[in-house]
């Protein structure tokens, strides 16, 4: 037999205990976050229906979506035609049925239609669950990544995104990520400039275009708009407004004065002052927040508040991103249900911590004591100091194998275990152990109870 050389599928990757336990102290302070502001646990199947993914992210969303094969003979009920088998768009539905969830708001909002009548709004939920999307893989995008969701569905109250605010700042705040913006915008407004400019059918591809301006500038954006045969009026009118600068106030008077026409755009105003109003009413609540017109959030589902994150001084994009939706429940029968929500990208915020050199070890759980092994009759007397030190909750571990000494303490320096307790006949005889600080090269003789008062100041 050929030995196959291992290898990870590209876009994907594999934690090893030194990321993971900074990977879970990031979803622990999420998580507590989540739980004080009153979101429930929720998860949903690694797969769904195509018939519930596909047409709700736009038309390159559905692009990026991993299809599963059906099982078994997938080929069994193609049509025998050769068109079926070079036409993507016919072959596809007779092979595939199911795919790898491309986030979770869409299965959320599955699950609140299939279980309405189960559940109490508002419905405030949390998740936490990979999801997966067939891009080019690159610095900070992966092809399977985590997606941490909180969504407040059955109301259209902006309370809802104003907490999601709030939320969104104590937790940077927790992670010790100060650098940071939390951006805002409302489609409403993207949605009154277009219907302004005669293109309101346009609207969504605007903006999917739009959504592309950080990465490619305002010049190949102008190119891009009229590629896709934008009038030049618009374009003009898209320039002049998602460069304006200034504080949200004078943004927002700007617009009031510029489309009082649109209902539309006069909607999404009033929406960003109220919001505005809710986060001035608390103690530097509008500290590292801003309207940026410019911001369009590509997902298609979108229909008023949008929000993103977007850490300062590292080259990765937003890391972190939500809004409000007032259609995605009518979609599988449930009209008339709106909700928002936020999403942290767990796998950004990682590599923004790690560029930034922002893990402390004082707050990584890791082993505190390592016991040596030296022969079977102080195992067992270890084995019972292992167990008092745990119902301590102090992290130790015992030394599985009676081995040479110097190789358990290159294991302690290897794990970068602080302290090394030596239990051997001599110490059995005495009921006391001896520890050694492994930073400072000390040891020190001391009881059972001596040891656990000690390790519990440090």
């Amino acid at each position: 037999m050929n030995t196959i050389k291992p290898a990870l599928p590209r876009g994907t990757r594999d934690f090893p205990p030194d990321v993971m336990v900074k990977r879970n102290f990031i979803l622990n302070i999420i998580r507590a976050a989540f739980e004080k502001y009153g979101f429930l646990p929720l998860e949903t199947p690694a797969m769904e229906n195509l018939s519930v993914l596909s047409g709700k992210y736009g038309d390159e969303g559905d692009q990026l979506l991993f299809k599963i094969l059906n099982s078994g003979d997938f080929m069994a009920k193609v049509d025998n035609d050769e068109k079926t088998f070079l036409d993507y768009g016919k072959l596809t539905p007779q092979i595939s049925e199911k795919g790898l969830r491309y986030d979770l708001t869409v299965p959320f909002a599955r699950y609140v239609a299939m279980n309405q009548h189960d559940i109490v709004f508002p419905f405030k939920r949390y998740q936490i669950q990979p999801v997966w999307r067939a891009d080019r893989p690159q610095k900070g995008r992966y092809r399977e990544f985590f997606q941490c969701d909180a969504d407040v569905i059955g109301t259209d109250s902006l309370l809802c995104e104003a907490e999601i605010a709030i939320l969104v700042h104590e937790v940077f705040h927790n992670l010790g990520l100060r650098d940071y913006v939390l951006k805002v915008n409302n489609r409403k407004i993207l949605e009154g400039i277009a219907e302004s400019a005669g293109d309101k059918k346009r609207a969504g591809e605007f903006f999917v275009l739009l959504d592309k301006l950080d990465k490619i500038g305002l010049h190949h954006l102008k190119e891009l708009l009229e590629e896709n045969r934008f009038h030049r009026d618009f374009i003009a009118r898209i320039e002049r407004i998602i460069t304006l600068t200034g504080d949200h106030q004078h943004k927002l008077d700007f617009l009031e004065r510029n489309m009082s026409g649109s209902e539309m755009a006069r909607e999404g105003v009033g929406e960003i002052r109220k919001f505005f109003e809710y986060l001035e009413s608390l103690e530097d609540g509008i500290k590292q927040t801003e309207l940026d017109i410019s911001l369009a959030r590509g997902l298609s589902y979108y229909t008023g508040m949008i929000l993103e994150v977007k850490a300062t001084g590292v080259r990765i994009g937003s890391i972190g991103g939500g809004g409000r939706y007032d259609n995605l429940a009518g979609v599988f029968g449930l009209p008339g249900m709106s909700g928002v929500g936020f999403s942290f990208g767990i796998d950004r915020i990682f590599d923004v911590m790690e560029e930034l050199n922002l893990f402390s070890d004082h707050n990584l759980p890791a082993t505190k004591i390592l016991i040596t092994n030296f022969d079977p009759e102080t195992e067992k007397y270890a084995f019972q100091i292992l167990s008092k030190l745990r119902r301590a909750d102090i992290r130790a571990e015992l030394f599985p194998d009676p081995v040479k000494i110097k190789k358990q303490l290159n294991y302690a320096n290897k794990r970068e275990i602080p302290f090394v307790l030596m239990i051997g006949s001599e110490e059995l005889k005495k009921g006391v152990c001896s520890l050694k600080d492994m930073n400072r090269g000390e040891q020190e003789e001391l009881t059972i109870d001596a040891l656990i008062e000690k390790m519990n100041r440090i």
